[in-house]
């Protein structure tokens, strides 16, 4: 529930301390999040380290070595990144029809499922934009930063990020933490708030709409490397004045190679075409094949 005053002056201030609070965490976690990551995972890690048996220590560095084939990724991401180099325009501007056709046929094909820019006769206003870091959603009642986090790396790595203040534009994932499935929590860590409010015909049909944006999946590629992430529609923003079309996750935002420095890049966005829900969530490479 958000925090609700009957005293104007106070919810005034209220919003300009917590912009003012956003502005300054951004600004922070963008000089210093590497050095904050790396000291963090030092303590904590060594932490862990001290209490795991010898036993999980191997098979957790096994899993590792086993399904972080780096150079066979970066690889196909180039592969993808190639294809796209030719259609995708350098301005970040709304795509043409032919163009957006042509590259959802592209990431269809490369992806192994089915992607479009209008499902169900809705469309956004756009499918090629600028996305920022957002930061991590309340999930259930009486959810905490603390408790986004599965290990020390997961802290290290997106716990600067933060937790938004207010829910997302559906409220929780979850009415409580006991009915709290891995469903919702996939579906938080890779999150994106799109601009519903601009889509064509969403004033006329806000019940429709909001059904229809809600836990939608997306595919986003970063063009430029070729980095995709399947996420869902989870909050609604950002407003027009920012510059930006769309937000994603901090687990979203490191998937797409953005999350360092500015947080911010452009992106191409497409709904997947899944009514079956085959398509898992997370990181996504060219061959349909995902790697959470």
């Amino acid at each position: 529930m958000k925090f609700q005053t009957k005293h104007p002056q106070y919810e005034y201030l209220r919003k300009k301390w917590v912009g003012r609070q956003k502005a300054v965490s951004e600004k922070f976690l963008a000089t210093h999040g590497e050095t904050i990551r790396r000291a963090t995972l030092g303590g904590l890690g060594g932490l862990m380290l001290m209490t795991t048996s010898g036993a999980g220590f191997t098979e957790n560095h096994n899993a590792l070595a086993g399904e972080n084939n780096i150079t066979y990724a970066e690889d196909k991401n180039r592969l993808l990144a190639e294809s796209l180099k030719d259609i995708v325009p350098e301005e970040v501007r709304k795509l043409t029809t032919d163009e957006e056709t042509q590259i959802a046929e592209v990431l269809s094909g490369k992806m192994g499922f089915k992607v479009a820019g209008e499902l169900e006769g809705i469309r956004l206003n756009r499918s090629y934009g600028l996305i920022g870091g957002e930061q991590h959603l309340y999930r259930f009642p009486g959810d905490n930063l603390y408790k986004h986090a599965d290990n020390a790396a997961d802290w290290a790595m997106y716990g600067p990020a933060g937790i938004a203040p207010g829910l997302g534009a559906w409220g929780y994932f979850a009415p409580s933490e006991s009915s709290f499935s891995e469903e919702d929590k996939m579906r938080e860590k890779y999150y994106l708030a799109v601009q519903t409010f601009l889509a064509p015909g969403f004033a006329e049909n806000v019940g429709k709409f909001r059904d229809f944006f809600r836990f939608r999946k997306m595919l986003v590629v970063n063009p430029k490397t070729g980095q995709a992430v399947v996420a869902v529609v989870g909050d609604a923003g950002p407003a027009e004045w920012t510059g930006k079309h769309l937000g994603g996750s901090p687990e979203a935002m490191h998937y797409l190679g953005l999350a360092k420095g500015p947080r911010k890049g452009a992106v191409l966005y497409f709904f997947v075409d899944d009514p079956k829900n085959e398509v898992p969530l997370g990181p996504i490479q060219m061959n349909g094949s995902t790697k959470i």
